[in-house]
């Protein structure tokens, strides 16, 4: 019996090496097909209106997603070199198998009495819509677990990182707009318009702000929880998203992806984009759960919410909201709402959050308890010079905003409040401004000088990479200072005692030309479609467009198709960098290795 048994296992081990590559491929296209069974069940049961025997039997089918799940992970592990390896190594995936076996169980022998008194428990509605919860939630975590599977392939892609960075941007818009034209993602009784839909997933997506309808009123919750996730995707970027997953599920990460990530992130080598990735997931869930436990005690009594969980929910997507300097609000007013226009501590905390998301990922690493442990043991080492111009340029600015808004308003605006509120405001529509989009005050009440100053800061942003938008911060400070040096006389521009290389002048320049000629020529077309409509409002709505500001004097509605069309082209382009469309269109350069004779031309 024993000599039969080594056999057998014997015969199964040869059988399993000779299929193992047949298999592997095999159960990788199932696993694709078994994923995209899911994300269309999903769709179906949340975004139309089923009869209760419709459902029943989508939920059915949810069954055999996920028994084919347990299936070809039992299968991956026969074919493993190590089962043990295997289940400690995808331990992601092993607990999800737990869970759904543990789920099995506990319908076949407690007939689902459990999670009904954890329904009760939780207050929830019915304990069917609580299990239905519960399967869905337990879908998109294996959804996730795909991503992170298909991460790899991404490397794969024989294209240009700016190319793969568009690319990402618009199957995310995509995505969004298909969803939000679901039934029952609007409060209506029709789906949501496509090009309304896209103005909206594409505001979102680029972390832009402004809106055609309202979102507190015209979105259900379902709806709103994608705003929520295409703010969340747009603000890291969905290359990133796909390459965090890949980690998260212990795939390997080559140096083709690496690569990748590195010019994405604009990092200095291949060993700190995976740190920086790292580093930005980490700051990203901390500031913004930070951010939504202040919010939550900075509501206050002022704000009637109906449950806990709404109180909860609001103040989750302000966070996300404000970190992803999205501007997305889920009152009709925004900040200006009743009760919150004066829930000054609120505000000030939003504005921290905005100024954490807009001072960039680069500059918080320089922040780190790893870099001030070194500065500690090693006084002499200082900071980048590019955290230098981003923390003293960002301070700058938000200085000047505050007092210039203080002093054009105080008397206008400002004129109800007391001195104390009065700075506040101030200081708060300095820093949102900057990319953020959320309004205290009634901006259509401003006068033309505040507008102007509103359009600058606008037009500056924040920093880069960060989650805002604008020509960044360190373009501003090169140009300015290259400007001051050329007056001056000097060869080379010099910042904090270090000699700026030539490439990044010349790439300031670039990017600040390609964005004064974009704005200008998109102001001009939107004077053509929207010929009724004050000029200095298109003017502040391009501008906000481009820069993924979402700040509005309140003619976002009003606009016709054709102008809706180029502000969604302004976010778009504001969001991926016009810099970054010029790479990807362009062809480069063959060889270098040549000069013609100099030449002098008249200039000014």
């Amino acid at each position: 019996m024993n000599l039969w048994s080594r056999e057998l296992a014997e015969r199964f081990r040869s059988f399993v090496y000779e299929t193992a590559a047949d298999a592997k491929l095999i159960i990788r296209a199932l696993s694709m097909v078994n994923a995209l069974l899911a994300i269309i069940l999903l769709v179906i049961a949340y975004g139309f209106y089923l009869s209760d025997i419709e459902k029943e039997l989508v939920f059915d089918f949810f069954d055999i997603v996920f028994a084919l799940f347990v299936i070809l992970y039992i299968a991956k592990l026969v074919y493993a070199d190590n089962w043990w390896r295997f289940a400690w190594r995808h331990w992601y995936e092993t607990i999800l198998v737990l869970f759904l076996l543990v789920n099995v169980l506990l319908n076949l022998l407690l007939n689902k009495r459990l999670l009904a008194e954890l329904a009760l428990f939780l207050e929830w509605e019915s304990p069917r819509a609580f299990y239905e919860l519960i399967l869905s939630s337990y879908l998109l975590l294996w959804l996730f677990l795909e991503i992170g599977r298909s991460g790899h392939f991404i490397s794969r892609l024989n294209t240009k990182p700016s190319t793969l960075f568009l690319l990402s941007f618009l199957l995310l818009i995509a995505v969004g707009t298909g969803l939000l034209m679901l039934p029952t993602f609007t409060k209506g009784p029709d789906s949501m318009p496509f090009l309304d839909a896209l103005f909206t997933a594409t505001s979102a997506a680029c972390v832009t702000g402004l809106i055609v309808v309202d979102t507190a009123t015209y979105f259900t919750l379902k709806g709103q929880v994608v705003i929520l996730v295409l703010i969340q995707f747009g603000g890291i970027g969905i290359v990133t998203f796909a390459t965090f997953f890949a980690l998260f599920a212990q795939e390997r990460v080559g140096i083709r992806h690496q690569s990748l990530l590195r010019d994405i992130l604009s990092t200095e080598n291949l060993k700190s984009s995976v740190v920086l990735l790292r580093q930005i997931f980490t700051f990203t869930f901390l500031f913004e759960g930070l951010g939504a436990l202040f919010i939550f005690w900075a509501w206050g009594s002022s704000v009637p919410f109906e449950s806990l969980w709404q109180k909860i929910f609001y103040s989750v997507f302000h966070s996300v909201s404000a970190f992803c300097n999205a501007g997305f609000s889920l009152f009709s007013n925004g900040l200006y709402e009743e009760g919150v226009r004066s829930a000054y501590m609120l505000h000030l905390v939003i504005a921290f959050i905005i100024i954490l998301g807009g001072i960039g990922f680069g500059t918080w690493n320089d922040f780190s308890i790893k870099r001030l442990r070194e500065r500690l043991e090693k006084p002499w080492k200082d900071w980048r010079i590019s955290t230098k111009i981003v923390v003293y340029t960002t301070l700058f600015l938000l200085l000047i905003g505050t007092v210039v808004f203080y002093a054009l308003e105080r008397h206008a605006l400002l004129r109800d409040m007391n001195t104390m509120e009065a700075l506040i405001a101030s200081f708060f529509q300095s820093v949102t401004t900057r990319t953020a989009g959320f309004n205290t005050v009634d901006l259509s009440q401003m006068r033309v000088p505040t507008v102007l100053m509103f359009i600058g800061l606008m037009f500056i942003g924040a920093s880069p990479a960060s989650t805002g938008g604008g020509i960044k911060t360190t373009t501003i400070t090169v140009l300015f200072f290259a400007m001051i040096d050329s007056i001056r006389g000097k060869k080379d521009l010099e910042l904090g005692h270090r000699r700026i290389a030539p490439e990044v002048i010349s790439k300031a320049y670039t990017v600040f030309i390609v964005a004064v000629v974009y704005n200008f020529l998109a102001i001009f077309f939107l004077t053509i479609t929207e010929p009724e409509l004050p000029v200095l409002s298109l003017i502040f709505e391009q501008v906000s467009a481009f820069a993924t500001v979402g700040l509005s004097l309140g003619i976002t509605p009003e606009l016709s198709a054709a102008g809706k069309c180029i502000i969604i082209l302004s976010m778009y382009l504001g969001r991926v960098g016009t810099l970054t469309l010029a790479l990807a269109l362009s062809t480069k350069v063959i060889s270098t290795n040549y000069g013609y004779p100099t030449e002098y031309v008249m200039v000014g």
